[in-house]
């Protein structure tokens, strides 16, 4: 996840994806469904895509959106229960680290879907109420640490600009000079492909989220203003005067990290009171694994081997929001998918309309779908979670360059060429 060099002006390229689309078309659907490159002019248009949705599917109701919210508090509150009243949190035995484990992932899984609703906020999907988003998006995200005006400026250029190889924000991919300057080409000939896969998952899942935070790893390569990022640039999403964000921004940036600042004091009275081992236990840990979610959905959902991202002569609204990817996450009787708000079964539907509601998407994806796929338009992975996400680490490190039409491509071609030299 290396940090970026000024670049110079290339030559397009166009890198093709390992099968055509016609040959993903064809696959089970278990394995990945993967749309074609189509003209620009042929795309349909938005406008075009939306009156494929009925009209319902966009109509906000705020008992719904509220009842999600206690919705999850209630299955966050019953897993805090369950782990008080059965587990210790000194003297462990091996039960309690087992229990301790167990309570860490689901209270994390179940975390994110407050995580998912404070998204929804920054979006305008959770209610019509610009303020009352506001409120339930700022009180939910601060309490997970997260800085809600700031990721919400990041996010809706991740939105307005998918799969854009300059402006894009996010799991951004990094070019083959880029990922040569940061060693990781001698590193991953050093320790071999699948401990290479490890250390993407590491670095994405545990460390990929606080890095964006605090550098902008992964970010676009240029400033809100166009204009490419200065060497030595300090760009975190904490400081008001962070060159991530406008100047008219400042004030609302500065309303994020007090939020952000308030959970913390508020964690370090109960590590004082309470001690620091139970808030590693009911807080940390979970957090944690919170963060693994919302980083696995953002990567799964926008990198796969066929999926293309574009240079400036070739990006489109309407192609980078096609390049989104829609997976079941059905695993566990389909209690993360749920859990979650249907966030990665229905990520083409949230990227074309990111207010639609997300106890509509469901349907609406329905609605997507039947028009799209026709059209070889749309993206589906129905791998295990697992898999996909093992493939993804092992497959997708890097695109040649920043121009024209890219596919991710493995480190170990750059390997190869290395040892050919």
């Amino acid at each position: 996840m290396p940090l970026r060099p000024k670049k110079k002006e290339k030559k397009v390229k166009m890198c093709r994806p390992p099968k055509s689309p016609e040959e993903m078309l064809q696959t089970s659907s278990r394995e990945m469904l993967v749309a074609a490159v189509i003209d620009k002019e042929k795309l349909p248009s938005k406008s075009e895509i939306k009156k494929a949705i009925p009209a319902h599917c966009f109509e906000h109701s705020i008992a719904k959106a509220l009842g999600n919210v206690v919705r999850d508090g209630l299955v966050i509150g019953l897993f805090a229960f369950f782990a008080t009243s059965l587990l210790k949190v000194h003297d462990q035995s091996w039960f309690d680290v087992l229990g301790w484990c167990l309570y860490a992932f689901f209270q994390g899984t179940a975390l994110t879907g407050w995580w998912v609703l404070a998204h929804e906020c920054g979006h305008g999907g959770f209610s019509q109420y610009t303020w009352l988003n506001d409120i339930v998006g700022w009180t939910l995200h601060s309490a997970l640490l997260v800085p809600y005006f700031s990721w919400q400026y990041s996010h809706a250029k991740h939105h307005s600009k998918t799969n854009h190889l300059q402006d894009g924000e996010s799991h951004n991919p990094n070019s083959a000079e880029e990922v040569n300057e940061a060693g990781y080409v001698k590193l991953a000939s050093l320790i071999g492909e699948d401990a290479f896969a490890g250390f993407q998952l590491l670095t994405h899942l545990v460390l990929g989220w606080p890095i964006y935070l605090l550098t902008n790893a992964t970010g676009g390569r240029r400033l809100y203003d166009g204009k490419p990022i200065p060497e030595k640039a300090n760009l975190d999403h904490f400081r008001p005067s962070s060159k991530l964000f406008p100047p008219s921004w400042k004030n609302r940036i500065a309303l994020s990290s007090l939020g952000v600042a308030i959970t913390l004091a508020t964690v370090s009275y109960f590590t004082i009171t309470q001690g620091p081992l139970a808030v590693t236990l009911y807080y940390w840990l979970p957090y944690l694994v919170t963060n693994g979610w919302l980083v696995l959905y953002t990567w799964l959902q926008h990198t796969a081997e066929g999926v293309p991202h574009y240079g400036d002569d070739e990006w489109t609204w309407v192609r980078g929001a096609l390049g989104t990817i829609d997976r079941p996450y059905d695993e566990l009787f389909g209690f993360f998918d749920w859990i979650h708000h249907h966030i990665g079964s229905t990520h083409v539907c949230h990227h074309l309309f990111s207010n639609l509601p997300c106890y509509h998407a469901k349907e609406a994806t329905q609605h997507i779908k039947a028009f799209l796929e026709p059209k070889n338009l749309y993206n589906y992975d129905g791998r295990p979670t697992l898999e996909a996400m093992w493939q993804t680490a092992k497959s997708c490190h890097y695109v040649q360059d920043t121009n024209g039409i890219q596919y991710p491509k493995s480190i170990f071609n750059l390997v190869a060429d290395k040892k050919a030299d």
